[in-house]
């Protein structure tokens, strides 16, 4: 990616377009590229192929679920981050949207540095990503992909393999909110039969295990887990 990246916004609203380039501008994004509409942006991702998509959940056209969809199901286009932008954070949207393959989202109105800083965070974490590599180290935590082994401050963790699955799927995307249905299809595939509450129930238990660093694995309200980036 270079120092230079360009940023997709997909809004209707001409105002929010205006203000919203005017500001990632100040924040020193220099290539922000709009559309108006999802079938505008559909296209203009595919001609211009950015480094990051800001997306509205009410488009005309094609709406941002949609165009959410399509993109991560677009080779090329699939690896995109994608900030969902929802008019009142509404629960059902916010589902949705990370589970068709949102990277985060975030709730109008919003403020011009949290977005700016939501951005940066997922550049940063798609240009640091090292898709090869086996092990996951965040601030005291250290997991061990090969050995299937984890461990905090020196100290082994004793967990069930889908413990272990499920903070390996959270703390190798810091900061990046997934659903319980994400969690239940990442750790045990897809159609597996558990259900919300054996995901939170795991959730607890990591807690319990983490001990000091429990607070690392935040609770989204309506919509899932996520771990703090450090």
């Amino acid at each position: 990616m270079s120092s230079n990246p360009k940023i997709l916004m997909i809004e209707d609203d001409p105002s929010i377009r205006d203000m919203t380039k005017m500001n990632l501008n100040m924040n020193g994004y220099q290539q922000v590229f709009c559309a108006g509409d999802g079938k505008e942006g559909l296209a203009l991702a595919a001609r211009i192929v950015p480094d990051l998509i800001l997306l509205d959940v009410m488009l005309p056209e094609i709406d941002g679920l949609t165009v959410c969809r399509c993109l991560k199901n677009t080779p090329g286009l699939a690896s995109i981050p994608i900030i969902m932008l929802t008019a009142k954070g509404e629960e059902n949207d916010i589902v949705l949207g990370l589970e068709m393959g949102a990277d985060d989202y975030i709730a109008k109105p919003y403020s011009s540095k949290v977005l700016a800083a939501r951005i940066a965070a997922r550049l940063r974490n798609r240009n640091n990503a090292p898709p090869q590599s086996r092990t996951i180290t965040l601030g005291p935590l250290e997991i061990d992909l090969e050995t299937h082994c984890a461990q905090i401050n020196a100290e082994p963790l004793l967990l069930t393999p889908d413990e272990f699955n499920t903070l390996a799927l959270l703390a190798g995307n810091p900061g990046r909110v997934f659903t319980r249905n994400q969690i239940i299809r990442k750790v045990k595939g897809v159609n597996y039969p558990v259900t919300a509450r054996a995901i939170d129930m795991h959730i607890v238990n990591l807690r319990k295990k983490l001990g000091d660093w429990a607070d690392h694995i935040e609770t989204v309200r309506g919509v899932g887990y996520r771990i703090s980036a450090e």
